[in-house]
Order: structure tokens, then sequence, then C-alpha cells
């Protein structure tokens, strides 16, 4: 096994996942140093638009920008592990590339979040919930993720797609 060429079939894959868990680690260091002002963004956003929103509209915007934040972490942690495995599987080295990538797209699913917390003030919680840009970001990164582990675990339990030489 040669580890650089190995990495190099996953690597799409893995730029994906740091690139999730830089943003969630990014989500993070954004709370802890303007909080205030994300909090801010909210209430004004809330407050000039008073007839979409209702007494628990600020907080649970607030919680909306915190799911992100957990989301992005929580599926890059994962998903880490989970294109090593795709990297040490049997699968076919095209069925490799394909499995890390769809399972880097699971990161794709906290920007869902993130879209909400951004729309919500302005849109209100329902309409955010809805948008067509959440909805996508919701089936890319769900739907990847879910391809991209089904292919890995066809190939570990039912020894499909696996290469031949």
């Amino acid at each position: 096994m040669n580890l650089n060429s190995d990495v190099q079939v996953v690597k799409i894959g893995l730029l994906l996942v740091m690139l999730t868990l830089i943003f969630g680690i990014g989500m993070g260091v954004v709370f802890g140093i303007e909080e205030d002002a994300v909090k801010s963004f909210i209430s004004e956003g809330v407050d000039a638009h008073a007839d979409l929103h209702d007494g628990k509209s600020k907080s649970k915007i607030w919680r909306y920008a915190q799911r992100s934040h957990f989301h992005a972490t929580g599926i890059a942690a994962f998903s880490i592990g989970l294109v090593l495995l795709v990297m040490i599987s049997s699968l076919q080295q095209r069925l490799k590339k394909i499995a890390a990538i769809l399972i880097g797209l699971g990161g794709v699913y906290p920007l869902a979040w993130f879209s909400m917390f951004l729309l919500a003030p302005s849109l209100g919680r329902d309409a955010a919930h809805h948008h067509i840009i959440t909805v996508l970001l919701t089936y890319i990164g769900v739907g990847g993720l879910l391809l991209g582990i089904a292919l890995l675990c066809a190939n570990l339990f039912f020894e499909k797609f696996q290469d031949e030489s």
C-alpha cells in the first residue's frame, strides 16, 4: 500500500471534510469572539420584520446558528473516519473517489442550518426552513452522505464493487 497514492484517490473527499471541519471550528471561533454581534444580527432582523416572528424566533434562530456549528464539527469528525475507511477498502478506484466525494458532500448539510440562520430574520423561520437554498443544501448533504455510506457498506459487508486487481 502506497499511502500517497491511496490518499490521492480520496483527496477531494478529504478536502470537503476538512473544509467542513474548518467551517465548524470557524463558527465556534465567531461565537467566542462575536457572539453579541451574531445575536444582534438576529435581533435586528426579527425586530425589522416583527410581523413574521413570534416570541421564540430570536432563540430559535440563534439555535440554527449553533446547529450549523455542531453539525459541521460532528459530521466532519466521523466523515474523516469514513473517508479513511473508503481509502483502505477494496472498492474499485473510481468508486473510492466517488464514495469519498459523496461522504465529503455530507458537509453541505450544516450549510442548510447556516442558510436558515441567515434567512430567517428577514423571511421568517418557516420560509427560511422551506427556502430552495435550504432544501437543496439538505438534500445534497444528506443524500451525498447516505449514498457514500451505502457504497462503502455494500463493499465492506456484501463484498460489492471490489477492485479485481
